[in-house]
């Protein structure tokens, strides 16, 4: 993987204990940044951050990101301790499948409030502190099926496609003060979840990706690492696909 140099800054990832987000997490520490990590569980977080780095480097937070009032408390206590945020990567998620004639009103509101509500807030607390100093980056981790759906998935392709739509308008307010604003959108890449899957289920699924592989979560954090590096400077709502092809954007 390419390594880029972010000594002295500050990247805070959401959803960093595991999967994707602790891929990233340990890229940009590779890369000299110094890491807050958040997940669900404050003790957990800690416990992940702590197995990372030292306390200099990398830390642990935790709270409920559907929770906008928990979130400022979290960003003010991480300010407080790492300093002012450079990076904000809104990677934390959750899935609640089911077919939409049985999806239950707590599987809608949940996935959309942790998945697009918890981005807003971050986005909320950190856009006047970016502003203030006239920098800042922001990496949103979408999917795939925010593209092009997914049965069995509407309340996640509906947060995922929100998160699109938010980069974008997002991106356009914050441009004039030197803020990027971006998206990325894995496809299937491997995780436990994969890991499970029948034989037969998996080449289905290869089957429908161009280049015949599942991605790696370091593809992923290839892609994020970029779009916060200074060759990214002029690159800002935009949705970079990391799909092995299964989307192409005109």
């Amino acid at each position: 993987m390419s390594t880029y140099d972010f000594t002295g800054r500050l990247a805070l990832v959401t959803g960093g204990n595991r999967g994707i987000g602790l891929d990233i997490v340990k890229s940009l520490l590779a890369c000299g940044a110094r890491v807050a990590l958040t997940g669900s569980d404050p003790e957990r977080s800690a416990a992940r951050a702590a197995e990372l780095g030292s306390e200099d480097t990398v830390r642990g937070y935790g709270c409920d990101i559907a929770d906008g009032e928990a979130v400022a408390e979290m960003i003010k206590q991480i300010r407080e301790e790492m300093g002012e945020v450079d990076f904000l990567i809104n990677n934390a998620g959750l899935t609640k499948d089911n077919l939409f004639m049985r999806m239950k009103a707590e599987e809608w509101s949940r996935v959309i409030d942790v998945n697009l509500g918890g981005a807003y807030n971050f986005c909320r607390v950190l856009a006047r502190p970016f502003m203030k100093k006239r920098e800042g980056r922001i990496v949103n981790i979408t999917s795939v099926v925010g593209q092009i759906g997914n049965a069995g998935q509407v309340n996640y392709s509906a947060s995922k496609a929100g998160l699109i739509g938010f980069t974008k308008s997002l991106a356009k307010e914050l441009a004039p003060r030197n803020i990027t604003v971006n998206a990325v959108a894995p496809g299937f890449i491997k995780t436990d979840m994969t890991d499970a899957l029948s034989d037969e289920v998996r080449e289905s699924l290869q089957a429908s990706i161009p280049l015949g592989y599942l991605g790696e979560a370091e593809d992923v954090s290839a892609a994020v690492l970029f779009l916060l590096s200074p060759g990214a400077r002029y690159i800002s709502g935009q949705v970079l696909g990391v799909n092995g092809g299964m989307v192409m954007q005109g």
